[in-house]
């Protein structure tokens, strides 16, 4: 297997041209059901594979788990600001480096808690919001992009599925 389906088992992440609210609606129930893909992978995967990076110098599903509860906190955090405020720049993070703080090495469950609760909130918050909400935006300073929340929830659907498709590479393994 080559090196760039082992970093993007689901390809790389493209832009998306025009946005119909279907799009949306499925990318809302990407995130909805992340937690619940999430438990069923971690059945398959079982403890005694969490701790097995899914390429050479990758991650391991447990570092994934934990990866996707900070990022998806800073999402929707990114996702409220830009409801509330003009085109806020954000807060960006250094994920590597957290991937690698004390709280990386916890079990898995204190992340699944996060990732249920903030995952049912987003998707509370997604659905109730109206097409213009999709078109209000954050700056993101690392990129220098201005993300509109319709791009950032594309983003996030493929985040969901980029990081499920690791977990399925160490199943597979």
């Amino acid at each position: 297997m080559n090196i760039e389906h082992l970093r993007f088992p689901v390809g790389r992440f493209s832009l998306p041209k025009d946005v119909t609210n279907k799009d949306r609606q499925s990318w809302i129930d990407t995130i909805e059901k992340l937690p619940e893909n999430l438990t069923v992978k971690i059945s398959e995967l079982g403890e005694h594979k969490l701790d097995i990076p899914y390429r050479p110098n990758g991650w391991t599903s447990r570092q994934v788990i934990h990866h996707l509860a900070d990022s998806h906190m800073n999402s929707i955090i990114r996702f409220k600001w830009s409801l509330t405020e003009d085109s806020p720049k954000i807060k960006t993070y250094n994920e590597q480096a957290w991937s690698t703080l004390t709280d990386y090495d916890l079990p898995i469950e204190s992340s699944m808690q996060i990732l249920k609760g903030v995952h049912h909130r987003w998707t509370k918050l997604l659905r109730g919001m109206k097409e213009e909400g999709f078109q209000k935006s954050f700056f993101h300073p690392e990129h220098n992009y201005e993300y509109s929340l319709d791009v950032a929830l594309a983003l996030y659907d493929w985040h969901c599925r980029h990081h499920l498709g690791h977990i399925d590479l160490v199943i597979n393994a």
